[in-house]
């Protein structure tokens, strides 16, 4: 009889992203298992295009209904063990009532101890361990007590595009010249991640298509209403403004057929690099935000990070962060460039 194993992961769509391990390794533990990722409303796109999720509860629906009811579409899953690898107050209450077997969460949340019968010791804030090995460490209570190494786990974080990317975004796509990068921009973190900066951005588009590559802006409406006077000054170098015009599987099979991204620390990097696809990401060097801890995980990641010991001088002010910005948009054109061996590789 297969097993089934709720992962509770209520927050961002990167967090889910470096989360996607734990449904892997579970899978690699028991093969027959059914693993159900709980998470909100605006990931559900991410736990469908994962191979390693069965089934996604939404949270956000979830806290609409009675009490009652809460507790009996928990206990409807019959599940040996909930993961709190985010930790949600509500969820892990209602998974005590629901009488979830194991209840797995970190010593360091008083409400854990209130509520999960198994306690994970996991400081996350000073660990040299990327997030996704220290979500990993929470299946100790499973049997799984090793920290594999990095390459090991990037080979769990996998996505694959459901849907058909629309017509005219294919068209788009489709304009190219041969030997041309179909590149795509993601400038703003919405104040998840440092940020590189819009003139740096600016300047890259600028460089790449200096280079012959067309050049596609990304983000959510409200991002394309923060960038309404930096577009038009770009306009002549950029090949579409897509803010506001992707909903996430649409923009997942974007990343997918296009031919590479560059952001910050920011969903969009961590969809891009679990789906295969070439993906820089651009970090500040202050701790808990260096790529040691957040870099992206996938076959074709990388990152750039200003070579300084520390970010402290900018620890006060996030949105003047120097380190960031003092990598060069020259250095990202050449991280950018050397993808064309392998987009052109046939």
């Amino acid at each position: 009889m297969s097993q089934t194993f709720l992962v509770s992961r209520t927050d961002a769509i990167g967090d889910v992203v470096l989360t996607l391990p734990v449904a892997g390794q579970l899978k690699l533990m028991f093969p027959d298992c059914q693993v159900v990722l709980i998470g909100r409303t605006y990931t559900a796109p991410v736990a469908v295009a994962c191979p390693w999720v069965d089934d996604f509860l939404n949270l956000d629906d979830l806290l609409t209904q009675p009490e009652s009811k809460q507790v009996a579409r928990l206990r409807s899953f019959a599940a040996a063990a909930i993961i709190h690898v985010f930790p949600n107050k509500i969820l892990a209450r209602l998974a005590r009532k629901a009488r979830v077997p194991i209840r797995i969460g970190t010593r360091n949340r008083w409400q854990h101890w209130l509520t999960c019968n198994r306690l994970v010791a996991l400081s996350r804030r000073h660990s040299p361990l990327h997030e996704a090995q220290l979500n990993l460490k929470l299946l100790q209570p499973l049997g799984f007590d090793e920290v594999p190494a990095l390459p090991a786990v990037a080979r769990l974080v996998r996505l694959e595009a459901q849907e058909s990317l629309a017509p005219q975004f294919q068209q788009l796509l489709q304009q190219r010249q041969p030997g041309q990068l179909n590149i795509v921009l993601h400038p703003r973190s919405r104040g998840s991640a440092r940020e590189w900066g819009l003139d740096n951005f600016g300047q890259l588009a600028r460089l790449l298509h200096q280079a012959g590559h067309r050049v596609f802006i990304t983000g959510t409406a409200a991002e394309g209403e923060e960038l309404a006077n930096w577009l038009p000054q770009h306009a002549a170098v950029l090949a579409a403004n897509l803010t506001g015009q992707l909903s996430l599987p649409q923009f997942l099979a974007f990343i997918a057929a296009a031919d590479g991204l560059v952001a910050g620390s920011t969903g969009p990097l961590h969809l891009a690099a679990a789906l295969g696809r070439p993906a820089l990401g651009l970090y500040p060097p202050i701790r808990p935000m260096h790529p040691g801890r957040w870099g992206p995980l996938g076959p074709h990641a990388n990152f750039l990070v200003f070579d300084k010991p520390n970010c402290e001088d900018c620890r006060s002010r996030p949105a003047a962060c120097t380190c960031i910005r003092a990598i060069a948009p020259m250095v990202a054109v050449a991280s950018v460039l050397a993808w064309q061996p392998l987009i052109f590789k046939d």
